[in-house]
């Protein structure tokens, strides 16, 4: 059983016709059918599906255990970009930026700034490879040896691990960024202004293929 055959049974046990499911997604009936019909895999608006038939999106997904909305508390997270992540230094809200996002799905309660980040580059590996994502929550203060999302001077962000050094000048505390990958060099907010985002807080590794 897949995704199309999942949301066709789920209907159905509730009562509906696509017409009516198609007015509580907020789509048209045919896009309705296309989804039953196999031909759209990935629904954008799997979120207002999955409320609309009163389960977990992740069962609509990948099938499993059935589960309904009250027994999981899911919240999507914004997939944005290495630039859009540099501008959050401030802890902007994911909505002051323009156009639409791909969102991940998590069942944890983190705070409303929260984030996801795809992996780019080597220079976490072998821990984090390119195409895994990150979850990143910029209300958690992180602790030595965490992985952080750090802004440095540069317009866009990056993503290393944490080890504060001290308090310096002024009484600011320092700290340094630290790539996983040895060919790369250790940033310093001694050297450079580096200003934490966010703190890791989830890891999705996905398949790769060989």
């Amino acid at each position: 059983m897949n995704l199309s055959d999942r949301v066709k049974q789920r209907r159905l046990d509730l009562g509906m016709t696509q017409t009516e499911l198609a007015e509580k997604v907020g789509t048209t009936q045919q896009g309705i059918v296309s989804i039953e019909s196999g031909r759209t895999k990935r629904p954008r608006n799997l979120l207002e599906l999955s409320k609309a038939l009163q389960t977990d999106p992740n069962w609509l997904i990948n099938g499993g255990s059935f589960q309904t909305l009250e027994e999981v508390s899911t919240k999507r997270v914004p997939l944005i970009s290495y630039v859009q992540a540099g501008a959050l230094a401030h802890k902007n809200p994911i909505e002051a930026f323009d156009g639409s996002f791909e969102y991940v799905m998590t069942d944890m309660d983190w705070s409303q700034f929260t984030f996801a980040l795809r992996i780019e580059g080597d220079s976490m590996e072998p821990d984090f490879k390119q195409g895994d994502v990150i979850i990143v929550d910029p209300e958690i203060e992180p602790a030595p040896g965490e992985f952080v999302v750090a802004k440095n001077g540069e317009h866009e962000a990056t993503f290393k691990k944490y080890r504060p050094t001290g308090i310096g000048l002024h009484g600011v505390n320092t700290f340094e960024l630290i790539p996983l990958n040895p060919d790369y060099p250790v940033l310093r907010s001694q050297d450079i202004p580096l200003a934490i985002i966010g703190t890791m807080v989830e890891h999705r590794i996905y398949r790769r293929k060989r």
